[in-house]
């Protein structure tokens, strides 16, 4: 890898966890298409390279909404057992049915849930948690890593938006919570891609070198941001991956029908 293109890596490391920090994702929605573009590496290492990546920097990004107060540690625990199960089952479902069906309805619920965070937004609701039992909560966990395992992403995609509008967290403790949550939904993909040889680890350093400074700047960025503007920020910006997420698809079946 020439200098030229390891700084590429870290700048884009550095984008890629500022938005983690400050959305609660993991990173890779956006660290995959930009490797892919920028960097001279096969489709399937810039696929799978930010797997990885999505651990330091969902730690790093959790640990400062952690200082902040802003973690449910009881709702992570809950989730990240049933969350690496359902990545598992998820990267299998891949393999034995056509998993665009299911994304479309993954793309709806996120959808919905973005409009809910929104709408909290607008009323200047802060959010305030239901009490829920332990199940509420694997549920959650275990639908998280079933998208996490058919998109190969970290599933926080899908965590904030259910805490943050279905559950009525507030918007940061969602946040932080999703990003305690997530490392362990990337690890049963990084560990298969690893063994097959898809992930080329002098990049993964250059994409970490950024990544893990950029989360913490993001979470600061959110823990700094009133409820209000950041419940619109993160509402609008997963409803934008849900359209996206859901037109792909759409064009996907038609052109396969």
């Amino acid at each position: 890898m020439s200098i030229g293109d390891a700084l590429l890596a870290i700048a884009i490391g550095l984008g890629s966890g500022v938005l983690s920090g400050l959305f609660g994702v993991g990173g890779g929605i956006v660290m995959t298409p930009a490797v892919d573009a920028f960097l001279p590496v096969p489709e399937i290492v810039a696929l799978e390279t930010p797997l990885p990546v999505i651990f330091p920097t969902a730690i790093a990004g959790a640990y400062t909404y952690w200082k902040a107060g802003e973690v449910d540690v009881r709702a992570a625990k809950l989730m990240a057992p049933l969350g690496l199960v359902g990545a598992v089952v998820g990267a299998l479902l891949t393999r034995v049915i056509d998993v665009r069906l299911l994304l479309l309805a993954t793309a709806a619920l996120l959808a919905y849930q973005s409009v809910s965070i929104l709408r909290g937004g607008a009323r200047g609701s802060v959010g305030r948690t239901r009490t829920v039992g332990a199940g509420v909560y694997l549920g959650v966990g275990l639908v998280a890593g079933l998208v996490s395992g058919l998109l190969g992403i970290g599933g926080g995609l899908v965590i904030v938006p259910l805490l943050a509008g279905w559950l009525g967290m507030p918007l940061k403790r969602a946040l932080g919570t999703s990003l305690l949550t997530i490392p362990a939904l990337v690890i049963p993909g990084t560990i298969v891609h690893a063994i097959l040889g898809n992930i080329d680890w002098d990049l993964f350093v250059f994409l970490t070198i950024g990544a893990v400074p950029g989360a913490r700047l993001g979470a600061r960025l959110a823990l700094g941001t009133a409820e209000t503007r950041l419940r619109a920020w993160v509402g609008t910006f997963m409803l934008l991956v849900a359209c996206a997420y859901g037109l792909t698809q759409a064009v996907a079946l038609i052109r396969g029908s």
